[in-house]
């Protein structure tokens, strides 16, 4: 089937006036190739659904399309945006729904029937907070692929006893198999951020590695790693958890806690 006729992206950002905003934390992606290959990285789209989260001008949602999605979700709070998303809307009759919203807002089960996907080129101000909602709602998702600043990125596979393994870090590889597929060099966006971007692609797991509750995990990361150079019996005196009772040396520091201790302590503080 061709590819309905619309017009460059560049000519859509013109008319409409899409100036990135920086409070909004856009860098439109405009180079198709790289978008399309951000499609192709999600893998097959032909029989889910693909939520994307800021899609502004609609330069990745076209590729999302052309992939064969069966429907694009796209969620947008920017009303300039949703203008020219409208427009795309026409010409894929049916397959784009725009959704004017705040994502961090969102259940993701409420949107489609499934199955379905995450796909998007986050908005960088609040990628962490829409990562963090994603992996509450992980077991709702087939998979994510999304796209954040490389440090961000690196956070999310590091290991203990390293600078940046943290809260992401244990939140992440405790629920998703996490694999960053290729970078993505500044000049590729308008305007061009001052950071290298990856994409990164997280699968869930089938269950997660250990049975405990999110908030439980959360709450023990955020106190072990808000106090990173305390130690344990420290840093998690405040949650009434004393580490040596289950295990755990209270000298050390949350950093070099495992993925498993971090949900030992948690199903300790569900008690």
């Amino acid at each position: 089937m061709p590819e309905p006729a619309v017009p460059p992206l560049r000519d859509v950002i013109k008319r409409y006036g899409l100036s990135a905003r920086k409070q909004l934390g856009q860098h439109f992606l405009l180079d198709r190739n790289l978008s399309d290959r951000i499609a192709r990285t999600a893998g097959d789209l032909t029989n889910c659904d693909v939520i994307e989260i800021g899609p502004g001008p609609g330069g990745l949602t076209r590729s999302l399309l052309d992939a064969g999605s069966r429907r694009v979700i796209a969620v947008e709070k920017d009303p300039r945006c949703i203008e020219a998303l409208n427009e795309l809307a026409h010409a894929y009759p049916d397959r784009l729904e725009i959704i004017a919203a705040d994502a961090t807002k969102l259940l993701y089960s409420e949107l489609s029937a499934g199955p379905r996907k995450l796909v998007s080129n986050l908005p960088y101000n609040v990628s962490t907070v829409i990562l963090v909602e994603a992996l509450k709602q992980s077991a709702s998702l087939e998979s994510m692929t999304l796209m954040f600043q490389r440090e961000v990125a690196g956070r999310l596979t590091a290991s203990p006893g390293t600078k940046a393994y943290g809260r992401l870090s244990v939140l992440t590889q405790w629920l998703c198999a996490t694999e960053p597929a290729f970078n993505v060099d500044a000049r590729a966006f308008t305007p061009p951020p001052k950071v290298t971007s990856t994409v990164v692609t997280l699968t869930p797991h089938a269950a997660p590695a250990f049975p405990v509750r999110f908030e439980a995990v959360e709450t023990v990361t955020a106190a072990a790693f808000g106090q990173r150079r305390k130690m344990l019996r420290t840093s998690l005196k405040s949650l009434g958890l004393d580490p040596e009772a289950h295990g755990i040396d209270p000298t050390r520091r949350g950093e070099t806690l495992t993925v498993g201790e971090f949900c030992r302590l948690a199903n300790a503080l569900d008690g």
